[in-house]
C-alpha cells in the first residue's frame, strides 16, 4: 500500500513538472511581454546558496503553479529558466522586474565560448538605472535566441512581475511610468501643502495627521513602484528597514487621522481602545524590523493593514448610521482606499492577474481616496461653520429671550427696590440710633479703662511723691531749731555790740556759743538743706513724668522721644514693680518720631503693666526680669518688651486683642487694655507682634513709622 501511494505521489509530481513545456519568449519590434509561467521554469532555492554553475546543470527546474514568479515566506530566492528570442532590430533585450521589493536581481547565460556570464542591474549605465533600478540589458543579436537564468531574491511574500522589452518599447514604457508617477506625486504634494495650510488656519489635528497620512501613503506607493531604490545604494538596508518603517508610519498615521477625524475617543470608546491595541502591534512590528526578521515584519504589516481596512470601514459605517454626518465622505474615501488595498494584496498573492490595468488600479484608488478624504475635511470645515452659525443664532435667540426676561425682571425689581429702599431707610435710622448708642458705650468703656489706668497711676504717683515729701517735711523741724539757736546767738551778739563795755553780755554770748556749738549747727543745716533739695528734685522728676503722661487725649501729631517716654513711664510704675523683678533697658539712640504722645504713653504703660502682672502671677519669683529694647530700622522704630512671666498658650494668644477678653480675675481688668493698644498702633499705621509660650514668658514687638503724616 505504501509503495502504491509513493508511486502515485511521484506520478503526480512528474505530471506537474511536465505538464507543458515552456515556450520561447519572442520579442518583436517595439514589443514587450510579461514573463509568465508559459515561458519559464522555476527552481526553488530556500537557503539561497546555489551557485550559477549548479543551477545551469540542475535538472530540478519545474513548471510554476503560479502565473508569475513568486517569492514565499519560506523561500525568498527563486531561479527562473527561460529562452528568449530577439526579433527586434536592436541588438539588446531589456529584462526588468518592474514594481516590487527586490533584494537581488541577477541574470546568467552561457556564451559562445561556453563560459557563464553574469549580469546585474548595477552593471547598467546611470541613465538606465535612473529609469528603472532593476533592469538588465541582455546582449542578444537580432534573430538569435538565448537561454537565460534569472536569480531573484525578495523578503516580501509577493509575485515578482518580470517583463522583457525591446529597447525602444522599454524607454517608451518607462517614460509613461514616469509621467504617471510624476502626476501622482504632484497630486500628493498639492494635497499636502493645501491641508498643511488648513491646519495652520484651523488648528485641527485632523489636518496635520492627514498630511502625514498622505506623505507616507505617497512614499509607500512610490517605493512600491520601484522609485525608492534611488534613495539608497544598499538595497538590503532600504528593503529591510526603510520600506517596512514607512509602512508602519503609514498605518500609525492612518489610525491617528481616523481617530481624530471620527472623534473616536468621544463617539466610540471601543474603537479608541482598538486603536491603542493597533498602536501596540505597530510598536512590536518596529521591534521585529530592527530584530532583522524582515519577512515576519512584512507579514505582520500586511495582515494588520488588511485588518485596519476592514475595521475602519465598519467603524465609519457604524458612526454614519448613528448620525455622525462627517463620516459620509470619509466612508466613501476609505472605501476607495479599501478597494486599492484589497487589489494590491490580491495582486501580490497572484489571486488576480497582473496587467497594466490592475497594476495602476491601486494608485488610482488611492488618488480617489485622497480626493474624497480632502472633501471630507472640507465638509468638516462646513460643519464647523454651520455649528458656529447655529451657536451664534442660538446665542442671539438666548440673548433676546434674556433681554425680554431682564425687562420683565427690571420692572419687578424696580418695585422691589422701592419697597426695599424704604425699608432700608427705616433700618438705617434704627442703625444710626444703635451706632450712636454703641459709640457712647464704647466711649464709656474706654473711659472706664482710662479710669482704671488712672487709678493705678494715681496710686503709683501717690506712693512715689510721698517719699520725697516726707523727706522734706522731716527736715523742716530740726532746721527750724537750728535756725532758732543761731538767731538767739545773733541776738546775744547784738546785745554785745550795743554795750561793748558790758562784760556780762560778752560772757553770756560766749557761754551760749559754747552751748549750741555753731560749727555743728552749720554742718547740720547743710545736711538738712541737701535733703530738702534732693526731695525737691525727686518731686520735680515725678511732676515731669506726669506732664509727659498728662496729654493722653491730645489728637495732634507731635515729636516724641520714645526713650524718654519709656523712662517716664517706668518712673510712674516704679511703685508697682516688686523687688524681685529686674528691669533692664536697652535704649539705643533713636530720633524723635511723629506720633500722638498721649496715646503712645498709654500703649507703653499698658504693655509694661501687663508684663509686670504676668511676672507677679508666677508661683516662683527667682530670676525674673523685664527687658525693654528700642532700635531704629530703615523706615520704622522698634519697641520690644520681653518678660519672663507665665506666658500664654496659642488659644489665648489668638484672642488677647479681642475686646473684653481678659485672663485676670474679676475686678482686676476690663479686657480693653490690649484692644485699645491695638487700635492705637493701627491708628499710627504700625504693627504689633506677639511671641509667647506657656511658662516661657511673652515678647511684644511694636513697630511705629518714623514719619507719620
Amino acid at each position: 500500500m505504501k509503495k502504491f501511494l509513493l508511486a502515485t505521489y511521484l506520478l503526480f509530481q512528474n505530471a506537474i513538472v511536465f505538464a507543458h513545456n515552456a515556450d520561447t519568449l519572442v520579442i518583436n519590434n517595439n514589443q514587450s511581454k510579461l514573463l509568465t509561467s508559459s515561458y519559464f521554469y522555476e527552481l526553488e532555492d530556500p537557503s539561497g546558496s546555489l551557485a550559477a554553475n549548479q543551477v545551469i546543470k540542475s535538472t530540478a527546474f519545474k513548471t510554476s503553479l503560479n502565473s508569475l514568479p513568486m517569492s514565499t515566506f519560506f523561500n525568498s530566492t527563486v531561479w527562473l529558466k527561460a529562452t528568449i528570442k530577439n526579433s527586434d532590430d536592436e541588438p539588446n533585450i531589456l529584462v526588468n522586474t518592474g514594481a516590487g521589493i527586490i533584494d537581488a536581481f541577477d541574470l546568467y547565460y552561457v556564451n559562445e565560448a561556453n563560459k557563464i556570464c553574469h549580469l546585474t542591474a548595477s552593471d547598467e549605465p546611470s541613465q538606465s538605472k535612473l529609469q528603472s533600478p532593476n533592469s538588465i540589458s541582455l546582449p542578444l543579436p537580432p534573430g538569435s535566441s538565448k537561454t537565460i537564468y534569472l536569480r531573484v531574491k525578495s523578503s516580501l511574500w509577493s509575485v515578482i512581475p518580470i517583463k522583457v522589452y525591446s529597447q525602444w518599447s522599454f524607454f517608451r514604457s518607462q517614460n509613461i511610468e514616469n509621467v504617471v508617477t510624476a502626476a501622482f506625486v504632484g497630486a500628493i504634494i498639492i494635497s499636502v501643502l493645501y491641508n498643511l495650510m488648513l491646519f495652520f488656519i484651523i488648528r485641527d489635528l485632523s489636518y496635520l495627521y492627514y498630511v502625514f497620512f498622505i506623505i507616507f501613503m505617497g512614499l509607500n506607493l512610490t517605493f512600491r513602484r520601484g522609485y525608492g531604490n534611488h534613495l539608497a545604494d544598499d538595497k538590503i538596508t532600504f528593503n529591510n528597514y526603510i520600506i517596512p518603517l514607512a509602512r508602519v508610519c503609514f498605518g500609525v498615521f492612518t489610525l491617528l487621522f481616523a481617530g481624530e477625524f471620527l472623534q473616536l475617543k468621544g463617539n466610540l470608546r471601543a474603537g479608541y481602545n482598538i486603536n491603542l491595541l493597533l498602536f501596540a502591534i505597530y510598536i512590536v512590528t518596529t521591534i521585529v524590523i530592527f530584530g532583522k526578521f524582515t519577512a515576519l515584519s512584512y507579514g505582520i504589516i500586511n495582515i494588520t493593514m488588511i485588518f485596519i481596512a476592514i475595521y475602519l470601514l465598519f467603524i465609519v459605517t457604524y458612526l454614519y448610521v448613528k448620525g455622525f454626518k462627517p463620516a459620509k465622505l470619509f466612508m466613501l474615501g476609505w472605501g476607495a482606499l479599501f478597494v486599492g488595498i484589497l487589489i494590491s494584496a490580491a495582486q501580490t498573492k497572484d489571486i488576480i492577474p497582473y496587467n497594466i490595468f490592475t497594476a495602476n488600479l491601486t494608485s488610482l484608488s488611492l488618488v480617489i481616496g485622497i480626493v474624497l478624504f480632502s472633501g471630507a475635511l472640507a465638509d468638516k470645515i462646513n460643519l464647523y461653520r454651520n455649528q458656529k452659525i447655529d451657536a451664534q443664532n442660538f446665542a442671539i435667540s438666548v440673548a433676546r429671550e434674556n433681554q425680554r426676561l431682564i425687562m420683565q425682571q427690571n420692572k419687578s425689581l424696580e418695585n422691589k427696590v422701592k419697597e426695599r429702599t424704604s425699608e432700608l431707610i427705616n433700618a438705617n435710622k434704627d442703625l444710626s440710633k444703635i451706632i450712636d448708642n454703641l459709640k457712647s458705650t464704647q466711649h464709656q468703656l474706654v473711659d472706664t479703662e482710662k479710669m482704671a489706668s488712672l487709678g493705678r497711676l494715681t496710686a503709683g504717683v501717690a506712693h512715689e511723691i510721698n517719699n520725697p515729701i516726707n523727706f522734706v517735711s522731716s527736715n523742716i523741724s530740726p532746721l527750724r531749731l537750728d535756725l532758732d539757736e543761731l538767731f538767739t546767738l545773733l541776738n546775744k551778739y547784738d546785745d554785745v555790740l550795743n554795750t561793748p563795755d558790758s562784760a556780762e553780755y560778752i560772757g553770756a554770748a560766749q557761754a551760749y556759743r559754747q552751748t549750741i556749738n555753731p560749727d555743728f549747727i552749720r554742718d547740720e543745716i547743710h545736711i538738712l538743706l541737701n535733703g530738702i533739695e534732693e526731695g525737691a528734685k525727686r518731686t520735680t522728676e515725678i511732676v515731669k513724668s506726669l506732664f509727659t503722661f498728662s496729654s493722653t487725649d491730645e489728637l495732634i501729631l507731635k515729636k516724641l522721644d520714645i526713650n524718654k517716654a519709656i523712662r517716664a513711664n517706668l518712673l510712674i510704675l516704679k511703685s508697682t514693680i516688686p523687688y524681685y523683678i529686674e528691669v533692664k533697658t536697652v535704649l539705643n539712640n533713636i530720633k524723635p518720631i511723629n506720633c500722638y504722645p498721649g496715646k503712645i504713653n498709654q500703649v507703653l504703660i499698658n504693655l509694661i503693666g501687663n508684663s509686670i502682672h504676668a511676672i507677679k502671677a508666677k508661683e516662683q519669683h527667682e530670676g525674673n526680669s523685664l527687658v525693654i529694647t528700642t532700635s531704629e530700622l530703615p523706615s520704622h522704630i522698634s519697641i520690644e518688651i520681653a518678660d519672663t512671666g507665665i506666658g500664654m498658650d496659642d488659644e489665648t494668644k489668638n484672642r488677647i486683642f479681642e475686646p473684653f477678653f481678659t485672663t485676670k480675675d474679676v475686678g482686676e481688668g476690663t479686657g480693653l487694655g490690649l484692644s485699645i493698644v491695638f487700635g492705637i498702633i493701627e491708628k499710627h499705621r504700625g504693627s504689633i507682634n506677639v511671641v509667647s509660650a506657656r511658662g516661657k514668658g511673652t515678647t511684644f514687638t511694636v513697630l511705629l513709622p518714623k514719619n507719620l503724616v
